[in-house]
């Protein structure tokens, strides 16, 4: 994932600092993302869900809001309105790098604040929020008995996440005369609620109120067992990837040109966790998935690994290669499937001719459903061996590799 700094004026003319996560090859659309309360915009679940939108094309603004961060300002200063007011400027900065935003993301009190922020941003179609709060004043029960002092004295310091805030007694002011249920009705965008059914910081019942206010098109998607920060990579990865899915269906997604010397498109890969092995895979501009080792070789398990990538794509040609022989021979084949396990063994033990070194097994079983002659199926298994990437696998290949600059 690229990523690029940036900086915008807030609502108070403090600058706002940003990052602009972009993927590796063509913008494909932008979304803009909105953290949690007193978090940033560099918090583990904001950073792991706009690294996988970025990976499925989609750029993604993230940014501190006022005073908080790496932001100018004053956080003592900000309440709710300021928060929806910095984010439609986010937007706005957007728009004059000629990338609009068709999608918007918020997490916890960030998600109410892109639900308020919705029906000021023309160019936003979609609207995803992960556990938020349908009434922003459910955030005061965090300060607990220091609510009465801030309105005794005007201000208290919180502590909140371990750091201590100064919370205004205009901030409870401002968050107690929220009326979120116009605001939902009258958005006009698409939504996706995402909401832990054990999230013990916001109740599920907010995901409920917030679902029920909103017109139609809308969907509701849980996250199970996960934490209100979202802390799991696992639980980030679901909730990007049921983004993206769902937001398909409501933005503009430009594809990417294929290059003349590449008919099947660029597959992309690239590295999602420097730490272990995950691998973002994006494929022609439109299909995207996950690379990964096993956690005994070091990995995570959130994905295929090469070799099982690859026996997918020998089991994906042979079925189709079947497919289109039993339609042109009329054939009553009425269903096939392929099972490919993948071994190294000695070459002697396959072919005396190959060597004592270890050569690369591919079993293939395949199994064919109809009412077929023994001569039918005989025909079936020899054209099997005529699937393109069976023939690749079987014949030399040539692989030209180059070193891109890091600009590129």
């Amino acid at each position: 994932m690229k990523s690029e700094r940036l900086t915008f004026t807030g609502h108070d003319g403090s600058t706002l600092a940003a990052r602009l996560d972009l993927p590796e090859g063509k913008v494909c659309a932008t979304a803009l993302f909105a953290h949690c309360f007193t978090c940033s915009k560099d918090i583990p679940a904001a950073r792991r869900i706009s690294s996988r939108l970025a990976a499925q094309g989609i750029a993604v603004l993230r940014f501190d809001f006022t005073g908080l961060g790496h932001s100018e300002g004053e956080f003592a200063n900000t309440n709710f309105t300021t928060n929806v007011a910095d984010l439609i400027l986010a937007a706005r900065a957007l728009e004059d790098r000629l990338m609009a935003p068709q999608l918007l993301i918020g997490h916890s009190l960030g998600g109410a604040a892109v639900l308020k922020a919705a029906g000021d941003i023309p160019g936003a179609r979609a609207v995803a929020t992960i556990g938020a709060p349908f009434d922003p004043a459910h955030v005061a029960e965090n300060f607990g008995a220091k609510v009465d002092e801030i309105r005794q004295q005007g201000r208290a310091q919180v502590k909140l996440v371990g750091r201590e805030f100064t919370i205004c007694d205009h901030f409870l002011d401002d968050i107690a005369a929220q009326k979120m249920g116009p605001a939902i009705r009258a958005m006009k965008k698409a939504l996706l609620v995402m909401h832990a059914p054990r999230d013990t910081v916001v109740g599920i019942d907010n995901a409920a109120e917030i679902f029920a206010a909103a017109m139609h098109p809308k969907s509701f998607v849980t996250l199970d067992d996960a934490d209100h920060l979202i802390t799991r990579e696992a639980d980030a990865e679901y909730a990007a990837d049921t983004i993206a899915t769902w937001a398909g269906r409501y933005i503009d997604m430009v594809e990417e040109d294929f290059p003349e010397h590449a008919p099947d498109g660029v597959i992309r890969v690239s590295e999602a966790d420097a730490s272990g092995f995950l691998q973002d895979v994006n494929i022609a501009g439109k299909h995207h998935m996950l690379a990964d080792e096993p956690q005994a070789m070091g990995g995570t398990d959130l994905g295929p690994n090469p070799y099982q990538f690859l026996a997918a794509g020998l089991g994906a040609c042979t079925a189709m290669t079947l497919r289109i022989y039993a339609r042109h021979k009329n054939l009553p084949l009425e269903h096939v499937s392929v099972e490919i396990t993948h071994d190294k063994r000695h070459g002697e033990e396959i072919d005396p001719d190959k060597g004592a070194g270890k050569v690369d097994v591919f079993r293939r079983e395949i199994r064919l459903v109809g009412e077929l002659s023994d001569t039918e199926r005989q025909s079936l298994l020899r054209i099997a061996d005529k699937c393109p990437v069976h023939k690749t696998l079987h014949n030399a290949s040539v692989i030209e590799t180059v070193l891109r600059r890091n600009d590129g």
